[in-house]
């Protein structure tokens, strides 16, 4: 064998070899998280997180999501169709995973405008304005505190600044924190499918292992 083929044959080796690691890595790595799933609701499900559907669902579709994240926008009314699609078997339970620079500090508003019985108002109103005060280039959170009730929600903002700087609602989020980085979510939106990672990210993905759930959990 010459040189040349040497080096090719060389080549190809470590790039099967790679594409094996990262494979054995990734199957690992959702065997990790349906294992940390199983063993503690906590993580994966905690009594603070806010949800959607029935409490009895058995399809329990967690996402993790950052308040600033354009794709978390892009994938808010595709996931709301998915419980309309699935009204009386699918759960849907949102938790915070921050990753961008004041994001922590919406997450923080969302859950005092909570306090007053607005949470879901105020996503709407926080994902409607996204542009507006999440600019990558120059982030400004704090224009919510002046969109939020200039869409017409009803908050007591004074008391909504009280709680947002108290201790309930600061580990509520710093919780959250933890069990991404306990369940290895590192890009949002992070889905969970009754414990279960995507393959790859997508829609389509997502689509397809809920349908899988749905065939495990209520196939007569």
């Amino acid at each position: 064998m010459n040189k040349k083929m040497l080096v090719t044959a060389t080549l190809i080796a470590l790039i099967v070899g790679f594409a094996v690691a990262t494979n054995w890595y990734r199957g690992a790595e959702a065997e990790r998280v349906e294992t940390i799933a199983d063993e503690s609701t906590n993580v994966l499900v905690p009594s603070h997180a806010m949800s959607l559907g029935p409490e009895d669902a058995q399809v329990v579709l967690v996402e993790f999501f950052d308040p600033a994240c354009e794709t978390c926008a892009m994938f808010h009314k595709p996931v709301k169709d998915l419980l309309k699609q699935y009204p009386e078997r699918l759960r849907l339970v949102l938790r915070y995973a921050p990753f961008h620079h004041g994001s922590e500090d919406v997450a923080k508003m969302l859950e005092a405008a909570r306090l007053q019985g607005k949470y879901w108002e105020a996503l709407e109103v926080m994902f409607a304005t996204q542009r507006r005060w999440a600019s990558h280039h120059h982030p400004q959170p704090e224009l919510l505190w002046e969109l939020l009730p200039a869409a017409g929600l009803e908050l007591d903002m004074e008391r909504m600044r009280q709680d947002f700087a108290g201790f309930q609602i600061d580990s509520i989020v710093q919780k959250d924190i933890a069990d991404a980085a306990t369940l290895g979510i590192r890009k949002t939106p992070g889905f969970l499918v009754n414990g279960r990672q995507l393959p790859s990210f997508g829609l389509a993905q997502l689509h397809q292992l809920v349908a899988e759930e749905m065939a495990a959990k209520y196939t007569k």
